[in-house]
């Protein structure tokens, strides 16, 4: 029997059904995503901005933090960001769109003025839910691969063109979420969609180049010195790696270089829980927290106050360095020992 892979999933579709009537022909909407936008932030908000200015409306996007570098290649003379604006280039707006965040503090900078919007607010995203969103309008699905694979869906329900600038930002999401197609988050639908923006003009080989293979000489050097720092508790299957306040500063590098670095430790065979500690000074450190097998570690980082996917999260902790990692080296270990041992891999 053949499956169909390429429809949108009923509940997807009556959620984005229920937001048709917020596309009105020139209403302004600020988009928006997340801290240090990912791959899938950058991808999911440079594609909706082509998507409604291909509808008539007035996009721009709004981030709390500054467009990464490596994504500039998505952005383009037809996308307005209005981000070095700060939170006034929300002001006039009928209209905001938050992407790829599932709790509204994740916004930064923005998070009070977004709270203060009385415009409609609009979500779309494939975390975990929080119980403090964006926005009341929300297009929600944990088993989407990425935001991006949501905003196709949104074009696919509106019967919006997908033009090969939208196709190429749209896969950029769903490579970076998916560690190239590698992370269990990988399903039959993600390859699917995928197929389908490849025919909408996507090149993969360029997207590699782009992507993973146009590193600055100091992300390699910085990778080297973080690699050096390396630390695995092999009896509990924990690995880890740190890097100290000064060092995207001494590397001529931007924090997007970061990006993949906690892969290396959780490349480690027997590795059960991978972690990254980031020093980013003024007394807080960022943790990142990676997860092979069963281990759930949106669970885990809830506790530190952060979350994110049960295989992939995040944190911010106050303290210095030496303070957080001993804590949250000591809680991983407490979790681990508590866990079934996972079969070997090999």
């Amino acid at each position: 029997m053949t499956t169909d892979l390429i429809s949108v999933p009923p509940a997807r579709r009556a959620a984005i059904e229920q937001l048709a009537g917020e596309w009105t022909s020139g209403r302004k909407v600020a988009i928006s995503t997340h801290l240090n936008a990912d791959g899938d932030g950058c991808g999911s908000e440079s594609a909706l901005a082509r998507l409604l200015a291909g509808r008539g409306l007035a996009p721009w996007i709004v981030n709390p933090t500054p467009w990464p570098d490596m994504f500039e290649f998505l952005l383009g003379d037809d996308v307005d960001d209005r981000t070095s604006r700060g939170s006034k280039a929300l002001r006039g707006i009928d209209l905001l769109v938050v992407l790829d965040i599932s709790d509204v503090k994740r916004l930064g900078t923005l998070t009070e003025s977004v709270r203060a919007l009385t415009v409609p607010k609009l979500v779309i995203d494939h975390h975990q839910p929080s119980d403090d969103p964006a926005g009341s309008m929300i297009v929600s699905d944990t088993s989407a691969c990425a935001t991006a694979e949501l905003v196709y869906d949104l074009a696919t329900v509106m019967s919006w063109e997908i033009t090969p600038a939208v196709a190429r930002s749209l896969y950029t999401g769903m490579l970076t979420d998916t560690g190239g197609f590698r992370f269990s988050n990988t399903s039959p639908r993600c390859l699917s969609v995928a197929g389908q923006l490849l025919a909408f003009g996507v090149d993969p080989e360029e997207m590699y180049t782009r992507i993973y293979a146009s590193a600055p000489a100091g992300r390699v050097r910085l990778m080297a010195e973080v690699l050096g720092t390396l630390q695995v508790d092999e009896a509990l299957g924990l690995s880890w790696l740190t890097m100290g306040a000064d060092a995207l500063e001494r590397h001529a590098v931007k924090s997007e270089d970061l990006d993949g670095i906690v892969e290396h430790a959780r490349s480690i065979a027997g590795t059960r829980m991978a972690l990254f500690f980031r020093d980013l000074g003024h007394g807080k450190v960022k943790v990142s927290f990676r997860s092979v097998g069963g281990t759930d570690v949106n669970a885990f980082a809830r506790q530190f106050g952060g979350g994110g996917h049960a295989k992939a999260s995040g944190a911010m902790l106050p303290g210095t360095l030496d303070q957080v990692r001993d804590l949250v080296v000591e809680a991983a270990r407490a979790m681990l020992a508590g866990e079934a041992a996972p079969p070997l891999r090999g």
